[in-house]
């Protein structure tokens, strides 16, 4: 039977991926949960109204661990004036820029300029290893950056993105002060797939989160429980032949 490992043992770094503070106070009571990502639609989601306002009060209750919150314009230059102010906030915060604006122009040179002005920049809907490149040239240099590579959304087309994320690994290795993050995953097997090649970083929603209890069970167990669930079920739904 092949050994799991541990949670704690991991070597990617988990980050929690919401916009609802009091799930994301209690993840911060877990030590393995290193950091936290959010982003518009998840904040649309949980009805965030104020950004400012939540964002102060997410760096108030988590100090010490490295926050990302996104950029919302479309033109660059107010992009860049909300990244840096965006990046007052705290020492811990990383300025989420997506790679393109939504005509398909390059962020690159906001990217760029932001890095090399200190901001710590997290770069992402990235999704082809030609953007890993521009971004990270970019990137060179610069502040402790991120670049978010949308892995499920790159399976969700029917692609393998496990070879796209091994180079990504390497072409991270050109800038030493980048990590890499795997976004949106769709399965807790994605957080070991990160860990094993070398990923820095996996962003991951309550959801998945909440399955790491299952991390190592016995699957003869496992089957039992299922099987007892589908019977159970059965005569709740008062089922017959």
């Amino acid at each position: 039977m092949t050994t799991m490992k541990a949670v704690a043992d991991l070597r990617v770094k988990i980050f929690g991926d919401g916009a609802d503070l009091p799930r994301m106070i209690e993840l911060y009571g877990l030590p393995w949960i290193r950091g936290f990502t959010t982003n518009p639609t998840l904040m649309n989601k949980a009805r965030i109204r104020d950004y400012r306002a939540f964002a102060k009060e997410v760096i108030a209750a988590i100090p010490d661990r490295p926050l990302s919150f996104e950029v919302f314009s479309d033109e660059f230059v107010e992009m860049e004036r909300q990244a840096r102010e965006i990046a007052t906030w705290g020492s811990n915060v990383y300025v989420k820029i997506p790679v393109t604006n939504t005509r398909r122009e390059p962020a690159s040179d906001l990217i760029g300029r932001l890095a090399h002005a200190g901001v710590q920049v997290n770069v992402t809907a990235v999704m082809t290893l030609q953007q890993v490149r521009d971004v990270v040239e970019q990137l060179r240099g610069g502040a402790a950056s991120c670049v978010s590579v949308f892995a499920g959304r790159i399976a969700d087309t029917g692609r393998d993105p496990l070879p796209i994320m091994r180079e990504a690994v390497s072409i991270l290795r050109a800038e030493p002060r980048a990590e890499l993050i795997w976004a949106s995953p769709r399965e807790l097997l994605n957080i070991f797939q990160a860990d094993d090649i070398g990923c820095h970083i996996i962003t991951v929603t309550h959801d998945i989160l909440s399955r790491l209890r299952n991390v190592g069970r016995d699957l003869d167990d496992y089957s039992l429980e299922t099987v007892r669930m589908f019977y159970d079920d059965a005569r709740k739904a008062g089922l017959a032949l």
